[in-house]
């Protein structure tokens, strides 16, 4: 997935003043469970819910009916500077007189600002004026303005926003306002029917519907959500606003699309309900939002780390690196351990993780199950405060002939130093099975199966007893990750 094709639903039709385009009030996107005390009962009783219709297809219309006045439309105002940017050096003569001034005076030109404007979409939580939107819509704005069904129009103000999560927290001062029902997404399955409520380019209380594609979906861009995927046509304009479940309630916040246009091409992700009402209670309640971390790097497990480790099956999340005095290293924990569990809640998948650990608040302690050379251990970790949990991402195998194939030497003392690393073997040529894993020139060996690295005959001997399959611990820029290679 390219990363710049992942783009948010970004409360726009953002126009710029004496500019055309789009623009977009801030971006990006921590898993709790809601607390019943936060989950408002409805100011108006919602009508039964007729589930199918004659011909089995999902009755959409007591939904709507129900839950349309509880969403609201979002219009944001703000400035941006902008410097003037003269002709397109790009289209100009090299020869041209003025080609060589625009090229050395444009980074000083003087900034002015533009007016932007944008639209976004958000939901009532409780009849006396909170809303709840993404962040990426409201970040930034001087002004945000909160359109009810009635047409009705109320200033807001930002209670808090929280980047990480993409939640936003608005009040607007109202009273006896219809709210949404608040589900819950856990129970949600993969096939369910869902529907969607905001206002698409503007075009105000629009309803679309699809199914759930896929749960706990982690992103490129490094969030730390578990989304919620669905086929629902989602476009610009639509941040922010609610997803429903056939029960008429609201299971996530609609954040995010996949597109190389720009608008829907059939991917839209959707915060869970239990983040965003996490992220709502705590700001409601203390102005910002605190959660845990472990200091880890983790990656998935795939069958053939799962067979070179010894696990039943792919599961867990495996650490491939530990933060230096971070609560995971004063746990314990080590790099090729596998957590499979936090508080005896199975870790199925590498993206559950940090999402379990971001409800722990600072401080508290987190029972961990470890698979660590064959054998499952408890480890305690007293969580630190948030910072980003980074999922390495898999590379892709190059194809090419032999065993491991590379050619390494010992790394420098300065090597060593500004790798922060002990031991470890530098990759100068990368061929055969090691090739075929991904490992390149560049890279640093660090371990084997779990076994540290020092020299060139210590890895030759790991290898030559590691059977058909071998777990390598990669350094390659500022990234740590196991690479399963096939010996053959």
């Amino acid at each position: 997935m390219n990363r710049n094709s992942l783009k948010m639903t970004v409360a726009a039709i953002a126009v710029a003043a004496a500019m055309g385009g789009a623009y977009s009030l801030g971006q990006n996107v921590p898993f709790g469970h809601a607390n019943a005390a936060t989950q408002p009962t409805a100011a108006v009783a919602a009508p039964a819910i007729n589930i199918t219709t004659p011909n089995g297809l999902p009755d959409m219309r007591s939904i709507v009916a129900s839950n349309a006045p509880a969403v609201v439309n979002i219009s944001v105002t703000g400035t941006r500077k902008t410097a003037a940017t003269g002709p397109d050096l790009q289209q100009m003569d090299p020869n041209d007189p003025f080609f060589q001034f625009f090229r050395h005076f444009r980074g000083q030109m003087p900034e002015s600002n533009q007016p932007l404007h944008g639209l976004g979409s958000g939901f009532i939580v409780t009849a006396d004026g909170t809303v709840l939107t993404n962040a990426h819509v409201v970040d930034g704005a001087e002004e945000v303005t909160v359109k009810l069904n009635d047409k009705r129009e109320f200033k807001a103000k930002v209670l808090g926003l929280d980047k990480a999560s993409d939640v936003a927290v608005l009040k607007i001062d109202a009273k006896n306002l219809p709210t949404v029902k608040l589900g819950t997404s856990l129970q949600t399955q993969v096939g369910e029917w869902v529907l969607a409520i905001g206002s698409p380019y503007g075009f105000e209380s629009s309803a679309s519907a699809g199914i759930v594609s896929a749960k706990s979906r982690n992103l490129p861009d490094g969030s730390y959500v578990p989304f919620i995927q669905t086929d629902v046509a989602v476009n610009p304009g639509n941040s922010g606003g609610p997803l429903f479940n056939m029960n008429g309630e609201v299971i996530g916040i609609n954040s995010q699309i996949y597109s190389r246009s720009g608008g829907y091409q059939g991917l839209s992700f959707a915060i869970p309900i239990e983040v965003a009402m996490n992220v709502e209670k705590q700001i409601v309640a203390h102005g910002k939002v605190q959660r845990g971390k472990l200091g880890v790097s983790i990656q998935e497990v795939n069958q053939s780390l799962a067979d070179t480790f010894g696990l039943a099956k792919p599961a867990g999340a495996l650490v491939a690196s530990v933060e230096k005095g971070s609560p995971a290293a004063k746990g314990g924990l080590e790099p090729g351990d596998v957590i499979l569990g936090i508080d005896g809640k199975t870790i199925e998948a590498a993206g559950e993780l940090p999402a379990a650990v971001a409800t722990k608040l600072p401080g508290e302690s987190a029972r961990l199950q470890v698979w660590r050379k064959g054998q499952t251990r408890n480890i305690d970790v007293k969580v630190g405060s948030f910072g980003e949990e980074k999922v390495a991402a898999n590379e892709a195998p190059s194809a090419d002939k032999g065993r491991l194939g590379v050619a390494v030497r010992p790394l420098t003392p300065e090597e060593q130093r500004q790798a922060e690393v002990k031991g470890g073997l530098l990759v100068e040529q990368s061929g055969g099975a090691a090739s075929r894993a991904g490992i390149r020139p560049g890279d640093i060996i660090l371990s084997v199966n779990g076994q540290p690295i020092g020299d060139i005959d210590q890895l030759r001997g790991i290898i030559a007893k590691s059977g058909k399959k071998a777990a390598i611990l990669i350094e390659r820029g500022d990234s740590r990750i196991f690479v399963p290679v096939d010996l053959g």
